[in-house]
């Protein structure tokens, strides 16, 4: 019966101290997978120095390695809250800037509108003031068209009245008076000889 108990061969394996809590652990689920059965039954013989051994090794590194896992977990929350601080902020910088260029482009479509419309209503208003001038000027020249018609005509009249009651040019007339000289005058009447 003593064959059944016998230790399984030892396995070459890494001292317990440079075991971490994980490999400790591993160490003794191996040990239990690796024990002898007892015979007629479902149980295993396990030296228990040993496993208890390894399950209080694993308990003493467990608080280190539970303060450097909660120190880890400490500093990725930490990194990550700074991190989601300075997205935060990045993101409100980006809708800010999104903002203005909008407000900018907005500002900028809003402005060319009113520019186009002012220059639509200048253009109106040049155009309006260009025919009421041209139609001013129209009816002061056609007005005097009139009256330089009419003073045409008036001159026309006049010089055909003239050359209708002009005589022909006297021929110079002898004038004798007594005692005088013999002179020659031209055909025009001059009251101050007389």
């Amino acid at each position: 019966m003593t064959e059944l108990f016998e230790d399984a061969p030892d396995e070459p394996t890494a001292p317990v101290s440079h075991l971490d809590t994980e490999g400790l652990l591993r160490r003794a689920i191996d040990a239990v997978q690796g024990a002898k059965a007892m015979p007629l039954s479902a149980s295993v013989l396990v030296s228990r120095e040993e496993l208890v051994g390894l399950l209080e090794s694993a308990l003493q590194r467990l608080p280190d390695e539970l303060r450097q896992a909660r120190w880890l977990l400490r500093e990725r929350d930490d990194f990550l809250a700074e991190k989601g601080r300075e997205a935060e902020a990045l993101m409100e910088e980006v809708r800010t800037q999104a903002e203005r260029m909008v407000s900018r482009t907005e500002i900028v479509r809003q402005a060319n509108h009113v520019a186009q419309r002012i220059l639509d209503d200048a253009n109106e208003e040049a155009r309006r003031m260009r025919h009421e001038a041209e139609d001013y000027c129209d009816q002061k020249l056609a007005g005097m068209e009139i009256v330089l018609d009419r003073i045409m005509r008036t001159v026309r009249s006049g010089r055909e009245k003239l050359a209708a009651t002009t005589p022909p040019a006297p021929e110079p007339v002898e004038v004798v008076r007594s005692g005088e000289e013999v002179r020659t005058e031209d055909g025009f009447f001059d009251q101050d000889r007389t």
